[in-house]
């Protein structure tokens, strides 16, 4: 059921569950600062991934201006339940035609939070909030501006860049462009990364639901040697941006630079299917992703990320946990088969 209270004169906040898909794209749609953390099609996907309950707010005021807050709840067997805007995605936080809107929305989510028993709301903003305390400035979105052609693109790459994407092509590498049907090719790369670098890696069907709710929108690149797959993407369009959540290639061909072709040719494409702008998603600055990015030319865009106590006064959002790198380094241990099993089941309740 949809609720709604009057929060301050001739401004309205309303609370939407599984129903609110239709009118909260009317809502995204309206607001030109809205994101791809912000699409509806995470309503449905989320939810029947990993069973999390949408808490999707909106706001009007008497003008007809509008304001949106999308969020899940996310109950932990451990550590106590957050609600998340958003969980798994670099985005989310309000995004409304004036500060007093947003506000509303922050305060709205956070009465939700504390009657569904959450220790905290966790906000993922493109601009910074009012009276949330300090959030966590470290990481960064990476994004490149595109020319009208791949031609123009590659003169304004780096002469090292260039020498990279040759090499690939010289090893005889190549790269095919689709949709869903590539799937297998780079979940089974993904996963063997993600094991690699000591991380529960997302369950498969949580890019099955992706595509199924996105529609061509959804796309994936895979860079094989000879029929081998060795690397693989996948990009979601929204707007005149084109942004890739997931990317891996196997460490064993790293010599051969199959990631500087799978990005290549992913921007070649972007470029002829008329997208302004290529967003290789966040990394925390000066780490190894973060040069890999910037030598492409993209440029930061910054992420506010807070944590904000149900109770109490807000604090920073929290850092990593000093055991991380103890359960990582356990996790690399395990055979391949049991973290893709064992994986999902974790992944489903870590946020970030």
């Amino acid at each position: 059921m949809t609720t709604a209270i009057l929060t301050r004169p001739s401004l309205s906040v309303s609370c939407a569950g599984h129903e609110g898909a239709a009118p909260w794209a009317e809502g995204v749609e309206s607001l030109a600062g809205s994101g791809l953390a912000h699409a509806p099609e995470w309503l449905t996907v989320i939810r029947e991934t990993y069973g999390h309950d949408p808490l999707y707010l909106s706001a009007e005021d008497g003008r007809g201006r509008r304001a949106v807050l999308p969020a899940f709840l996310v109950r932990r067997p451990l550590g106590g339940s957050v609600v998340s805007s958003m969980p798994f995605l670099d985005g989310g936080g309000p995004c409304g035609t004036t500060g007093e809107m947003t506000d509303a929305l922050v305060a709205r989510l956070l009465d939700e939070a504390r009657r569904r028993g959450a220790s905290a709301v966790e906000l993922r903003c493109a601009e910074r909030l009012s009276g949330a305390g300090e959030p966590m400035e470290h990481k960064v979105n990476l994004t490149l501006a595109l020319p009208a052609d791949d031609g123009r693109l590659w003169a304004q790459l780096d002469g090292s860049v260039r020498n990279q994407i040759r090499k690939a092509d010289k090893a005889g590498l190549s790269v095919t462009l689709g949709g869903p049907e590539q799937l297998g090719a780079f979940y089974g790369i993904f996963a063997e990364r993600m094991r690699e670098l000591g991380s529960p890696v997302h369950a498969r069907r949580l890019f099955t639901a992706i595509f199924d709710a996105f529609g061509t929108r959804a796309r994936t690149a895979v860079v094989r040697q000879g029929e081998t797959p060795i690397g693989g993407l996948v990009a979601l369009a929204f707007r005149d941006r084109l942004t890739v959540p997931w990317a891996s290639c196997a460490s064993a061909h790293r010599r051969l630079c199959p990631n500087m072709l799978l990005y290549w040719q992913t921007l070649r494409a972007a470029c002829a299917d008329g997208f302004r702008r290529f967003d290789f998603g966040r990394s925390t600055r000066g780490s190894g992703t973060y040069r890999f990015k910037r030598q492409w030319g993209a440029e930061e865009e910054p992420l506010f990320w807070y944590t904000i106590p149900t109770s109490g006064r807000p604090r920073p959002a929290a850092s990593t946990h000093p055991r991380t790198a103890f359960l990582a380094e356990s996790w690399r241990r395990l055979p391949l088969a049991v973290t893709c099993r064992l994986g999902p089941h974790i992944r489903k309740y870590l946020t970030q």
